[in-house]
């Protein structure tokens, strides 16, 4: 039997797993399953027959080397800065490697050594990035064969709770992890193209620079953007497009109530908080609020961020419980960011009958024969439960099909690669509607811009 090592076993691999055992007889694959708890190795292979759970600790050189060279392709389902020396493992073993996450300078470095031994080492095969460039690209080459040339490019994309399981004023929940959450969008300006112009826009000022969307069913949405977009200036093969926008997709709302946390300076994670575990929640919002002996937390913040008592927003920050007086941290060294993190943990953790969702948004401008165009496309996916997650659904089937691909020959291009050629999207698209994860597209008319009237 050909054998698949699947490394790490969190919840983004639940729906990789299970398309692998179910595929497994017909296509004749072992699965290896490797994590630093054997317990969780184990955990779904619920003693299939082609498939075992085993203790693989990734900084264990010699455990991990044998892992890697026991198996003819390996899947790291690893945090990103923990796929390098799985994959220079790959190149010293010659074995294909899959992964769902960006590909970092580190892992580019590869790209030479895997060509000249003819491996594929497919990366940001997940739901973003991933299933967002696979649409994309058929999009975009679908205009592009018929002579048409690209205006504008906008992909937005979000993790959020469904809307049988939203039942909080936030409209939202961590469908993910939550650090991440707490920590978007820092670390530079977000940089963008709108209309031929170059636009940034500050941390300070990123949730408060909102566009909104709509998506039939599901009603309106707000987007926030992404750090960097021009990236996929040259990813995507644009030449002279005018616009090129991505972002974070969330309820409308959301970002000017978080907009409170990043001005107060809660999100900060450069620097802890002397005795943080022993602060209640409403001591540890005291600290980013001025000195005053007569007036309370509640009213200082209020007059800090002119918040008036009746604003939506005042309901929202009351409703996560963030003044409590008696709940403590809990956490040593705290950061700001940490800490914020526990108190909304509190309150947007999913409870076991809750759903989650992902959603997904592109909008094309392009001119072909004289006349512009628009498609607007969009994909709505919500989870089973919270085992089979919308996220693990979305991040792990494209992992899962693309792996098969690979050791089946069908995808050969050798490389470090993201799914952005027709050989990897076409068929992985296909496969992914079988299973509920596709686009809906509504073709309007573009209405272009005057560049005289626009700054």
């Amino acid at each position: 039997m050909r054998n698949i090592l699947i490394i790490g076993a969190g919840r983004s691999a639940t729906c990789l797993i299970r398309y692998l055992l179910d595929k497994s007889s017909e296509e004749n694959i072992f699965i290896t399953i490797g994590d630093i708890s054997l317990e969780s190795a184990q955990k779904f292979t619920k003693n299939h027959p082609n498939a075992k759970g085993i203790l693989l600790d990734v900084f264990n050189k010699e455990q991990r080397e044998e892992a890697v060279k026991s198996c003819d392709l390996v899947i790291s389902m690893l945090p990103a800065r923990f796929h390098i020396e799985v994959a220079k493992d790959c190149i010293t073993f010659n074995k294909n490697l899959v992964t769902a996450s960006y590909i970092s300078d580190e892992m580019l470095a590869l790209d030479s050594e895997a060509k000249e031994k003819g491996l594929v080492f497919m990366n940001e095969i997940g739901v973003d990035p991933g299933i967002d460039h696979m649409s994309a690209m058929q999009v975009i080459d679908g205009i592009r064969d018929k002579g048409g040339k690209l205006l504008l490019f906008e992909s937005f994309t979000g993790g959020l709770i469904a809307p049988e399981s939203d039942d909080n004023l936030w409209n939202y929940k961590f469908t993910w992890n939550p650090r991440n959450v707490v920590l978007a969008g820092q670390g530079g300006a977000a940089e963008f193209l709108q209309e031929g112009k170059y636009k940034y826009i500050p941390y300070n000022r990123l949730f408060r620079r909102t566009e909104f969307i709509k998506i039939e069913g599901y009603g309106k949405f707000e987007v926030y953007a992404n750090r960097n977009s021009l990236k996929y200036h040259d990813v995507y093969g644009f030449k002279d497009i005018l616009t090129l926008y991505r972002g974070t997709i969330r309820r409308v709302g959301f970002s000017r109530a978080w907009n409170v946390f990043v001005q107060l300076g809660m999100t900060e994670d450069g620097y802890t908080i002397p005795d943080s575990e022993n602060l209640t929640y409403r001591q540890y919002v005291n600290l980013f609020l001025p000195y005053s002996p007569n007036d309370s937390v509640k009213l200082k913040f209020r007059h800090s961020l002119k918040i008036d008592q009746d604003d939506l927003i005042w309901e929202k920050l009351e409703e996560i419980d963030i003044f409590n007086k008696t709940k403590t941290l809990g956490i040593k060294n705290a950061t700001p960011a940490q800490a914020l993190q526990k108190i909304l943990m509190d309150k947007w953790t999913l409870a076991e009958e809750d759903k989650d969702m992902i959603v997904m948004y592109h909008k094309f401008g392009y001119e072909l024969n004289g006349k512009n165009y628009q498609i607007d496309s969009s994909m709505v996916t919500i989870g089973e439960n919270q085992t089979y997650t919308a996220m693990a659904k979305t991040v792990g089937l494209p992992v899962a099909i693309a792996s098969l691909k690979i050791l089946n020959k069908e995808i050969t291009t050798p490389g470090v690669l993201r799914p952005i050629a027709k050989e990897v999207y076409e068929p992985i698209l296909k496969e992914l509607e079988t299973f509920g994860v596709y686009f809906t597209e509504e073709k309007k008319k573009y209405l272009g811009y005057n560049p005289d009237d626009l700054g």
